[in-house]
């Protein structure tokens, strides 16, 4: 199906009113800035708009009428808003699945195997291309350009989390898990401690202790 369609929570809304989660996050983000130059605060409170959604809603998405309500809030032109919106691809300008599947497909995901993560995401939520939203309305897949993790590709993020060194199983697997309604640990899924080697370092190994027990002849 797709995200497009009429898909879960796929209207726009008629209003958007920030709630007091909301209102906590923008008084600390505005904070940070002048009041003449509020307005660079627009990314973050974009952000805010889709986590919101994502809480009330289910889909992580910013509607136009939230555009508008940024608009006002930071005392500039919608269109400014909206330029903002469409030109950065981590807002979702459409209404998107519960899990929002995002496979690097840049050269060094794909090369470690970024096709097997898509072949299993597809085969695991019946979606069939990129921009899509499974029947169920749970998942959405997107592709995306390079996620900076490159030593530990491939990439799957879902939602704001990276799960890495992913493969086919291992992809079926999370899937699994997220329908459960479970939540894996984000990070490495085989033996490796964030980027470091596979099964431990291979250099520097000398111990802490081992190097304190030495001396210096400084005579």
């Amino acid at each position: 199906m797709s995200a497009d369609s009429n898909t879960p929570h796929d209207a726009e809304p008629a209003e958007f009113t920030f709630d007091s989660e909301s209102e906590q996050q923008i008084a600390q983000i505005l904070a940070k800035y002048p009041p003449e130059r509020k307005a660079s605060g627009v990314i973050p409170l974009l952000y805010v708009v889709q986590k919101q959604m994502g809480r009330q809603t289910g889909s992580a998405w910013v509607p136009r009428v939230a555009m508008d309500a940024v608009a006002h809030r930071l005392e500039m032109a919608p269109i400014r808003v909206y330029e903002v919106a469409t030109f950065y691809l981590m807002f979702n300008t459409k209404p998107i699945g519960k899990y929002h599947l995002q496979v690097c497909t840049t050269t060094s995901c794909w090369l470690r195997g970024s096709d097997d993560v898509t072949a299993a995401c597809k085969a695991a939520t019946g979606i069939q291309s990129f921009g899509e939203t499974s029947v169920d309305g749970l998942f959405t897949m997107t592709e995306v350009e390079c996620l900076g993790a490159c030593a530990n590709a491939p990439i799957l993020q879902v939602d704001d989390d990276y799960y890495e060194d992913m493969d086919g199983p291992r992809t079926t697997e999370l899937i699994a898990a997220l329908r459960r309604g479970e939540r894996p640990k984000p990070g490495p899924t085989i033996d490796r401690m964030d980027s470091a080697p596979v099964g431990g370092r291979k250099t520097l190994l000398d111990t802490a202790g081992r190097q304190a027990g030495g001396t210096q002849d400084n005579g």
